[in-house]
């Protein structure tokens, strides 16, 4: 396939599969005139590349966990791996937030204790500054 072809088929625009290609994450094969020529396999990588970008991982994490021999991958693969945790473990808590304010009694959600703890906890682990709501109110 070619690069048009290949970018309308991933949703992509041709400069993005272009830059893709200078900073190493893909390698298209070459025709005898130049064109870049995408092959089932590089599809399918490239497949995986939308779906890695869609997950937040960065060209430079692409690039190496792609490359199984890339010296660092295992290392590399482990700290995103930390990220999508606590990601998951932020998003549990939101989650646990918001279905506790469907129900909430108190006419605003700052008057609330259990509101309250969400916001001082979240503020807490997401490394701002450590103080409590009744600090605030001095």
């Amino acid at each position: 396939m070619r690069i048009g072809e290949v970018a309308e088929h991933l949703g992509v625009e041709t400069h993005v599969l272009r830059h893709w290609e200078d900073v190493g994450v893909i390698q298209p094969e070459r025709t005898a005139a130049g064109y870049r020529n995408y092959d089932n396999e590089m599809l399918a990588r490239l497949q995986i590349v939308v779906a890695c970008k869609g997950a937040g991982l960065s060209l430079e994490e692409i690039r190496v966990v792609l490359h199984s021999r890339e010296a660092g991958r295992r290392a590399a693969i482990r700290r995103r791996r930390q990220i999508v945790d606590s990601d998951i473990k932020k998003l549990r808590n939101t989650r646990r937030f918001l279905d506790h304010v469907i129900d909430c009694r108190h006419s605003l959600v700052t008057r609330c204790p259990a509101c309250s703890e969400f916001a001082e906890t979240s503020h807490r682990n997401s490394g701002g500054p450590s103080f409590s709501v009744g600090h605030l109110a001095h």
